[in-house]
């Protein structure tokens, strides 16, 4: 603890006591001692003083014993050696600070009973700029906001900008994330309000910038609005201390930033703050507290420019940010999720076969990515004409304290149904076999790639708030860049399929629901264990683990696997149960390992499509990117028509491209060894780990017995190169019988 902010603070204690000490002499010199004193409008007398103390000062003889506790508060001066680095010498000689200065505004209402304009805005025209403290009905109506989490925290702005250009820029940055800015104290005579007011911006509680005072002292308003909550909404008791400061700093996500030099005043109004768990970020060089404590991370921090400091308040105090407006050209909701494009409605599209289109979501560092900040690299939907098409990249940054690589997936699924949210677009797929399509109504109302970086944002800090600190969001149309980032996805999508290698689903006792799809695909109920990763590609078993735990509530549920009804096909009691739910009743069982016996259903989602060749005596499968005809007569998109709308086909069935290779994949119906067809290039993608689990399975090289589309794209073609080879499938049982 350095001792520069031990002597500021505890010097700022003895000083601001010492003179309101002085102050309440005077006032008993001038006034009755049993003079009515306190806050107007309010049960609460002054809140700080009452919440932690049980303290009802209602008389200036009441004053006297607050004031007496402030000074038993205040600690030894600082010695010149063997200066003691302890935080709490600091937070005594802060709380005496705070009582001294809610005294001192009492005082300041007995004499000038106008100074402070009654009400929720100040009247301008009449000078009446500061409003001091709320009454009760402004309690009520702006403190239910804190509690249900509509106004996620207040920024108490002490001092003035360098102009008011910057004011400005501060104060709407914390409009934009729905912050209350409450603003107290000068810096050389000028205030933020008044930079606010200069800078033609309109001030009070109705547009969430509270003019509280013009002196440090009024930054006391603050504190008590925010314990008054904790006894109006939390049920604290007056008096309880450690409920009244816990209460608020787990629900009043509050922080003060302190714009100007930081005297004496001000160190002890920090102090102060500390123990309500609100740290201080100053634009100045002053001494820091960074080791954490009290407050949630770091204490006091210096030097912030002005152009970081509502991000960095944001992240050092810990808090999610709730966007709840987009600001984007075209409605947005999830009714329209389930919305499609079709082709007399298309305009453009992305992806989808004809170009290519991958989505990657990595982990940033705090320092390395800018909030809210969309890149677009290349041409934009505005350079397009009608009818063309574009290849898509989009690449998301995410930081947060709380962040971990395990959450990249989970992330990287959500834009999926986050860009289905915008009226007028359609997103099908994940990773790299995305498809986006644009409406000729979505260009009309001017939308462009820009609002998918917009909400991709919003939505993230909105519904990940507990790990989401950070989004910067960079789209590539560029080939090359495209190029460039599906292969480093491609080499991330492996990494994070690889987790779960070792694992088998005899291992655990849960898999987990995926119900995401559900708005194309009503009856389709995704279940993933550790060896049936999501038909997507998307998800394996960790990553829903990993959803659920940052989301309880949402579409990646445990699901107990229960009694084993059948080990060969894969079919269990638990799975029946809440599958049957899900569906509501549309599909009541299905076999996780087989595709000829009540396959799993299919979404339009699904990587690959697996179907039966009869003549074969075996399966095919093929994968969203190829074009071509297939052996079953059908290409991926009339076979995704026929079976993808959340059916379980027998016959057919929709998987991931990692599946093909787990161990359990239509091991029901002979496992691997069936697979007689696919293109080749999907079997040049799993060639190693095709002859691995060949290998394993018994047969060397397989992959080279596997037909593609140059041996052939009917039955009757690939049949003489299975017999040449000695495919295993023309040996085995039937698999139709």
């Amino acid at each position: 603890m350095s001792k520069l902010v031990a002597f500021a603070a505890i010097q700022g204690g003895y000083k601001v006591v010492s003179q309101v000490e002085g102050e309440l002499e005077k006032a008993l010199q001038t006034y009755d001692a049993s003079t009515k004193i306190g806050f107007p409008n309010t049960a609460y007398y002054l809140p700080v003083i009452y919440s932690l103390t049980g303290m009802k000062c209602e008389t200036l003889e009441d004053l006297k014993k607050p004031m007496a506790f402030a000074r038993g508060l205040l600690p030894p001066h600082v010695k010149g050696a063997n200066h003691l680095p302890y935080l709490g010498p600091l937070l005594d000689a802060g709380m005496a600070g705070i009582f001294a200065y809610e005294v001192k505004e009492a005082l300041r209402i007995l004499r000038e009973p106008d100074f402070y304009v009654v009400g929720e805005d100040p009247d301008i025209e009449a000078g009446k700029i500061w409003v001091g403290p709320a009454d009760d009905t402004i309690l009520r109506k702006r403190g239910v906001e804190f509690v249900d989490g509509s106004a996620p925290g207040f920024a108490a702005i002490v001092g003035a900008a360098p102009d008011a250009a910057t004011a400005k820029m501060i104060v709407e940055d914390y409009q934009k994330k729905s912050l209350y800015i409450f603003c107290a104290a000068n810096h050389n005579g000028k205030t933020v309000i008044e930079q606010c007011l200069e800078a033609g911006m309109q001030v009070g509680w109705s547009t969430r910038i509270v003019p509280f005072g013009p002196d440090i002292s009024s930054a006391v308003f603050a504190l008590g609005f925010a314990n008054r909550a904790a006894m109006a909404f939390g049920g604290v008791e007056p008096g309880d201390y450690r409920k009244i400061l816990m209460y608020n700093k787990n629900r009043i996500f509050a922080f003060v930033n302190a714009l100007g030099d930081v005297g004496t005043e001000w160190a002890v109004a920090a102090a102060g703050a500390v123990n309500w768990g609100f740290p201080t970020l100053a634009d100045t060089d002053i001494p820091e507290i960074l080791p954490t404590g009290i407050c949630t991370y770091e204490h006091v921090v210096a030097n912030v420019p002005h152009t970081e400091i509502c991000q960095k308040s944001v992240e050092v105090r810990g808090l999610k940010i709730n966007i709840t407006e987009i600001d984007i050209p075209c409605a947005f909701g999830p009714a329209f999720e389930g919305e499609r494009v079709r082709g007399g409605d298309l305009y453009c599209q992305m992806g989808g076969g004809k170009t290519q289109c991958t989505e990657l979501v990595k982990m940033a560092e705090m320092s390395e990515i800018e909030d809210g900040k969309v890149i677009i690299v290349g041409k934009d939907i505005g350079d397009m004409k009608e009818g063309e098409t574009l290849p898509l990249g989009i690449f998301i940054q995410i930081a947060g304290r709380e962040f971990q690589t395990d959450f990249e997936p989970i992330m990287e699924r959500q834009i999926h149904h986050l860009i289905n949210y915008i009226q007028g677009i359609m997103h099908i797929g994940q990773r790299d076999i995305s498809w986006v399509r644009v409406s000729k109504a979505a260009i009309e109302k001017g939308f462009t790639l820009k609002d998918i970086g917009v909400v991709l944002h919003a939505k993230f800090h909105q519904d990940f708030k507990k790990i989401v600190d950070k989004v910067q969001v960079t789209l590539y149309t560029n080939k090359e860049d495209v190029d460039k980032l599906t292969a480093w996805a491609r080499s991330e999508y492996k990494v994070r399929d690889e987790r779960v290698d070792k694992m088998t689903d005899e291992d655990v006792d849960t898999f987990y629901s995926c119900t995401l799809c559900q708005s194309f695909a009503p009856s389709h109920v995704c279940t993933v264990s550790p060896e049936r990763t999501g038909l997507c590609g998307a998800y394996n078993w960790m990553d829903c683990k990993a959803s659920f735990e940052i989301n309880p509530t949402g579409p990646n549920q445990p699901v107990l696997k229960g009694k084993v009804l059948d080990p060969k096909r894969g079919r269990f009691e638990g799975v029946d149960e809440f599958i049957k739910k899900a569906s509501k009743g549309a599909v009541e069982t299905y076999n996780f390992y087989s595709m000829v016996h009540a396959p799993m259903t299919t979404c339009g989602c699904c990587e690959c499509i697996a179907a039966m060749l009869p003549s074969c005596n075996g399966i095919m499968t093929v994968g969203r990117d190829y074009s071509g005809d297939t052996p079953s007569g059908m290409k991926f998109t009339t076979l995704a028509g026929v079976m993808g709308g959340g059916a379980s086909s027998p016959g057919f069935v929709g998987h991931s491209k990692f599946n093909v290779t787990q161990k359990k994949f239509i091991l029901g119906d002979g496992g691997l060894l069936r697979m007689v067809w696919m293109p080749k290039m999907l079997k040049d993608e799993l060639y190693d780990k095709i002859n691995i689990r060949g290998k394993e399975m018994g047969v060397e090289n397989f992959a080279d017995m596997i037909a593609d589309e140059t041996v052939g794209i009917t039955e009757e073609d690939i049949l003489p190169f299975l017999q040449e080879k000695g495919h295993p499938a023309l040996t085995m049982e039937p698999l139709i019988g």
